[in-house]
């Protein structure tokens, strides 16, 4: 059975406000161009706790801190395109 990725997106209101909003459509147009949308499950969650680092991001239970638009393309690819 295929084993897919779990990205999860902070949504929590300081990420929100941060750039979270603008990452959920970055991480759902880089899965629909990199035809990923069947091998990654993509969700949000309220809080990571960590709000003083955030806007952040989990692939597979790696905690990416301090995202921006141009990190967030860097962390794909190297999380999802190997």
């Amino acid at each position: 059975m295929l084993q897919k990725n779990e990205l999860i997106i902070c949504l929590g209101s300081s990420c929100f406000a941060r750039g979270n909003k603008q990452m959920v459509q970055i991480v759902r147009q880089f899965l629909e161009d990199h035809k990923l949308t069947h091998k990654v499950v993509f969700k949000g969650k309220h809080c990571f706790g960590n709000c003083e680092n955030g806007p952040g991001i989990k692939i597979n239970d790696r905690l990416y801190e301090h995202i921006d638009e141009d990190k967030i393309l860097v962390i794909l690819e190297k999380e999802l395109l190997k």
